[in-house]
């Protein structure tokens, strides 16, 4: 066999621009780069947001101090938060509490007149257990003066109250040692709760866990 001629047979080729399978391959990089521009570009894009610089209670007046800015991103969730390009509106107040480095819900803030919640203190002579803080919610339970000096049985006066503030008492010399609950009432509950503190009610608080009223 003539291997010249072998050789010159199967000789490749050299690849022409209108070969159609070298536009084709050449189409196909240039959407794979496209592709990956695309993913990264949108992988990147942020917004940036008020988040709580601290825990922020029910009523409290929000300012821009109370704030800062943190570069995230929503999606679709987006318009459910406070955009730093939608500015803040003076004069809101917090409608729910807000913890410290969360982002701040829009429902949250509003004017005075749409709290529909008011803090009540409620003094709590026995100790209280580690989960009843600020944000957490409680059972208040109220037992009137029977007779005898002793109580009634005690009923269920606000199931699943959230708490605004925990206060612990005085150790100090001459100091209570009561703790002082702020718990958020609303307007229909407090002639109630306050009626029972007028009347010397023995008022316990109980941690709910599960959060729900009954």
């Amino acid at each position: 066999m003539d291997q010249n001629n072998t050789s010159s047979g199967g000789r490749l080729k050299k690849p022409s621009l209108k070969d159609p399978r070298l536009l084709i391959g050449l189409l196909l990089v240039l959407v794979s780069v496209s592709g990956v521009i695309a993913v990264v570009g949108s992988a990147d894009k942020t917004t940036p947001m008020f988040s709580a610089r601290e825990p922020i209670a029910v009523g409290q007046q929000i300012t821009r101090d109370d704030l800062k800015v943190v570069n995230v991103r929503l999606d679709e969730v987006e318009p459910e938060y406070m955009a730093v390009a939608d500015g803040l509106t003076e004069g809101k107040v917090a409608l729910q509490r807000i913890e410290k480095d969360q982002l701040v819900p829009r429902r949250s803030l509003g004017q005075t007149e749409s709290l529909n919640r008011k803090p009540v203190a409620i003094s709590v002579e026995e100790p209280l257990p580690v989960q009843v803080v600020a944000g957490a919610r409680v059972d208040v339970w109220v037992a009137m003066p029977g007779s005898k000096r002793a109580y009634d049985q005690p009923t269920l006066l606000l199931p699943g109250a959230e708490i605004s503030q925990v206060t612990p008492g005085s150790t100090t010399l001459g100091g209570s040692k009561a703790t002082v609950v702020l718990v958020l009432v609303t307007d229909q509950q407090m002639p109630a709760l306050l009626g029972a503190q007028a009347n010397a009610a023995k008022v316990s608080v109980v941690w709910n866990p599960s959060g729900v009223g009954r």
